[in-house]
């Protein structure tokens, strides 16, 4: 029979059945990535919200606080490239995101890193601003700023025009109005009056005060004016703003019904803050207000900079982060409260060379000829300017000895930020160029369960591209959407390995079978180019704990882990009884079970795989009197099938046979 939940009757009647709160552990998604890069656009010194700025208060204050790194969640590589550009920068960014979600990736955070110069922050990137035509403010001239810093804002266009809707009042005065009940116009609003002499003026409505009606039931709303009239209004209308922009690449935005004072709760300024993603309003008129002339003039940004040679691998951290801060850091420790981040990509910690070499067009200059001359100077052809901006702050040669020092410490302290969040594993790839001794002397340098390491390099070709060549590509952005695809389609105790890399041409390093099998036991996942494509041959971790040297297992548990601390926080304040204890132990046992069936675990029966404990042993009087709830889960995972042997025999006949 099934149970009821009994609440008390009175008179006949239909009463309502409380819901019964549904209590289950459902796991949580293991697929998301974040890159951390450097790129031509995107959001980068964002305003900080928090309770000393009131709600709806412009985001342009000078003094507010900001986020030099905030990392923005995209779902596909279109959405990436309307908001941080395609492949015009010097960064391995955009070919990183672009790999991982050919691979299969769903939902990527980017993390857009730019330059920190406190000393000098003239020295850092600067957004594009322009003079908008067509309105003027009593506190200077309408500027508007790019959404951040970069060339891109450049390309900016704005125009500003008018809307104006009749109202109609019953009763006026020098200094108010007075509307019927149901049309309350806001304070702020801009009034357009005709006056009884056929003159125009504007005026704002300062405030509007509810009034009952004289001589009749009902209210009006009589609308107070910022200053008298010269004579009495005649008619009125509603002035709105509606302001367009483009960037030049096909965004476009329009934003209309604006309010043209710091009273209207559609204020231009806030709404610009709020709404868009390609301005800012300049903080000179932020509180101001705007009045609309006659022309309308379309304006072009200017003053944009990138600077991407000032970035230095500096910027990819933030030196005043320390573990347990409560709010987000800058570089990486703006990834550090990503509750479903799962795995990590940093594409251009460091810029081994130009993407693509700058090459010589000018013909050699030769005097070669049948007869000796006298010798001449010649005069050398001027250098060739570089194609695109380069990441020169960034560059690190990984075959000078002091170069892959520096390399390596960056890697280091990547993983030593896993190792104090403990949520997510970071992908490195192996620096460029090693020889096979100087692999595995890099590789003794990491001890980590939330590390893994990929090698080679790899080569890609991008269609939309203008480098028209190939760009070799960080192998963990190319493994990171692996790793998702592989937990979409069977779950995440599936071994990310043995797959073909999607759009890939060739590896940067063909590595033989001899040096195949000296570098899978030291944790490295190699790239192989095989007949039918390149593939990913293995997924571990830079772990020396056995328990933790496949991928699989590491995300698996962190996957128990961070369901268990998502999922149960109902426990809070429920009374620690027999029957609390019972309810958790069936939660914890059913969603065991579940990945049981799911070939999560390597035990033949649920015995063997896992066991949850939860009881009066583990309560004792003095855990209960701290309030404490303590539930014990082991768990046995599954390795991936690494290795198959066959035996070969031959019998007395001479026939051959193949047994496993």
């Amino acid at each position: 029979m099934a149970s009821a939940v009994r609440f008390p009757l009175g008179a006949p009647g239909i009463y309502h059945h409380p819901d019964v709160p549904l209590r289950a552990l459902t796991g949580v998604r293991m697929d998301v990535c974040a890159f951390a890069g450097v790129s031509p656009r995107g959001p980068a010194r964002v305003p900080v919200f928090d309770e000393r700025w009131r709600d709806g208060r412009p985001c342009v204050e000078p003094e507010r606080p900001r986020l030099r790194t905030t990392a923005v969640a995209v779902e596909s590589f279109d959405e990436y490239r309307s908001l941080y550009g395609a492949f015009e920068g010097p960064g391995m960014l955009p070919y990183a995101v672009a790999a991982f979600f050919e691979q299969g990736g769903r939902r990527a955070y980017i993390a857009r890193i730019v330059h920190e110069d406190k000393l000098h922050p003239e020295n850092e990137g600067q957004p594009a601003s322009g003079t908008l035509g067509g309105a003027s403010t009593p506190a200077g001239p309408l500027i508007l700023r790019a959404r951040n810093e970069g060339s891109w804002g450049n390309q900016i266009s704005a125009s500003i025009r008018f809307s104006h809707s009749p109202v109609s009042f019953e009763a006026r005065t020098a200094s108010s109005l007075t509307f019927a009940g149901d049309i309350k116009l806001p304070a702020g609003s801009l009034l357009r009056l005709t006056l009884e002499d056929g003159s125009i003026e504007l005026r704002f409505i300062t405030r509007t005060v509810r009034e009952g009606r004289d001589g009749a039931g009902g209210f009006v709303h009589r609308a107070m004016l910022s200053s008298s009239v010269s004579s009495l209004p005649a008619g009125a209308e509603v002035v709105h703003g509606i302001l367009s922009l483009s960037d030049g690449t096909g965004r476009a935005e329009t934003h209309d019904r604006l309010g043209l004072s710091s009273l209207h709760p559609r204020w231009i300024a806030t709404a610009l803050c709020y709404e868009s993603s390609l301005v800012y309003p300049d903080h000179s008129w932020a509180e101001s207000e705007v009045l609309p002339d006659e022309s309308v003039t379309a304006v072009s940004f200017a003053g944009g900079t990138d600077l991407y040679e000032k970035i230095t691998p500096e910027d990819f951290f933030d030196a005043g982060w320390v573990f347990g801060n409560s709010g987000p850091g800058d570089g990486v420790h703006a990834l550090g409260r990503l509750a479903d981040l799962s795995l990590v990509v940093a594409p251009d910690l460091y810029s081994p060379e130009p993407l693509v070499a700058a090459e010589s067009i000018t013909d050699p200059v030769t005097l070669a000829g049948p007869s000796f001359e006298r010798c001449l100077s010649i005069v050398a052809p001027p250098e060739p300017e570089p194609v695109a901006p380069d990441l020169e702050g960034l560059r690190l040669n990984p075959q000078i000895p002091g170069d892959l020092e520096e390399i390596t410490r960056l890697q280091l302290k990547l993983q030593e930020f896993a190792e104090q969040i403990r949520s997510f594993v970071v992908l490195l790839d192996v620096p460029r160029g090693l020889k096979q001794r100087q692999i595995l002397e890099w590789r003794s340098r990491f001890h980590s369960a939330y590390v893994a390491a990929y090698h080679p390099w790899l080569r890609a070709a991008r269609r939309d591209d203008s480098r028209d060549s190939l760009i070799r590509i960080p192998p963990s952005a190319v493994a990171a959407g692996i790793v998702a695809r592989k937990e979409n389609l069977f779950g995440v105790a599936h071994g990310p390995a043995n797959e073909l890399a999607a759009e890939i041409v060739t590896v940067d390093d063909a590595v033989s079978a001899q040096r195949h099998d000296e570098l899978h036991p030291h944790g490295i996942n190699v790239y192989l180019r095989e007949r039918d494509g390149i593939r990913l041959t293995a997924a571990r971790t830079l772990s020396r704990d056995p328990s933790y040297r496949q991928l699989s297992v590491r995300r698996l548990v962190t996957m128990i882990k961070r369901t268990l601390e998502q999922q149960t926080q109902w426990l809070v304040f429920e009374p620690n009884n027999a029957a609390l204890r019972a309810e958790v132990r069936k939660l914890l046992e059913g969603f065991l079970r579940k990945l049981f069936r799911a070939g999560a675990f390597q035990g033949a029966t649920e015995e063997d795989s896992f066991f949850v404990k939860c009881d009066a042993e583990l309560h004792p009087q003095r855990v209960l009197d701290a309030g404490q709830l303590i539930a014990l889960v082991g768990v046995a995972p599954a390795e991936p099938l690494e290795f198959i042997v066959l035996r070969l025999s031959r019998d007395g006949d001479g026939t051959l046979a193949v047994e496993e």
